[in-house]
């Protein structure tokens, strides 16, 4: 079986940098989970996302290295970028249905790809006990969403100098633990650290925004937010908080192009 697959850097304008996905192309029903999950693991990437025509539009599912994962941003846009781009989608917008956070649209507004995406708001909870040691910093404030952590740290130096114990983050119940603070040149910064998925710190996350928008709309009384994913790679995401959902706004870059032999 040949299966077209693409390698997308998204949420960025420059290739090599932002948070890579591939994208996989399917034919005729969905692979069995242990085969998506150990293309997932070829590829290499913090998650491949898998496209199945539909009569609405796409199916979406994605996977890391080691589980289907049931939100994810990057990969959304990597999958939108070469539908519109390289595959020749002619509507205003794409709609995705997923497993479990339900229909998903993509509009493309000249360079930048806006994805609508459920808010995911998060309630401050009591530090868990190790937390700190494991993070490597006292968080200011945590808080809890339906998957995720929010530690708030002081500044944006705090963010970029962490260096976790990720052993000691994995024994912790979050799927991605997300410290953030305010940013110097944007409204915010943040990392993710996601051990328990098979990725120590992934690249740029837009499913953390989910949760991440709706705490600094609060925080900033703005609706509409600049952030920056402060990791190695680094990238930008633009965020507007609309009720109960999220405008999450990136670039991507196409860098690799070929077909998948199973």
């Amino acid at each position: 079986m040949n299966i077209p697959m693409w390698q997308v850097d998204s949420f960025t304008e420059k290739a090599f940098s932002g948070n890579p996905a591939g994208v996989c192309l399917l034919e005729g029903g969905w692979l069995e989970d242990r085969v998506l999950t150990s293309i997932a693991a070829e590829n290499g990437a913090s998650e491949t996302a898998f496209l199945l025509r539909s009569a609405e539009g796409f199916d979406l599912r994605w996977f890391s290295p080691t589980t289907e994962v049931e939100l994810c941003g990057h990969g959304t846009l990597a999958a939108a970028k070469v539908l519109f781009d390289l595959r020749g989608w002619e509507g205003a917008e794409i709609r995705f249905q997923t497993r479990k956070r339900g229909g998903l649209a993509v509009v493309k507004k000249g360079a930048w790809f806006e994805m609508d995406f459920p808010a995911l708001p998060a309630r401050p909870v009591a530090t868990p006990a190790g937390l700190a040691e494991a993070l490597g910093a006292e968080p200011l404030q945590v808080l809890e969403s339906v998957e995720d952590w929010l530690a708030v740290l002081d500044d944006e130096a705090a963010v970029r100098e962490l260096t976790p114990d990720f052993g000691a983050l994995r024994k912790h119940g979050c799927r991605c633990l997300v410290p953030t603070a305010r940013g110097a040149g944007v409204d915010f910064v943040s990392r993710a650290f996601a051990p328990r998925l098979g990725i120590d710190e992934d690249p740029v996350t837009g499913s953390a925004h989910c949760v991440l928008a709706p705490y600094w709309t609060g925080v900033l009384g703005k609706d509409e937010l600049r952030a920056h994913q402060v990791s190695a790679r680094g990238g930008e995401v633009r965020c507007r908080v609309e009720g109960e959902r999220v405008k999450l706004a990136g670039q991507a870059v196409v860098v690799l192009e070929g077909t998948l032999c199973v």
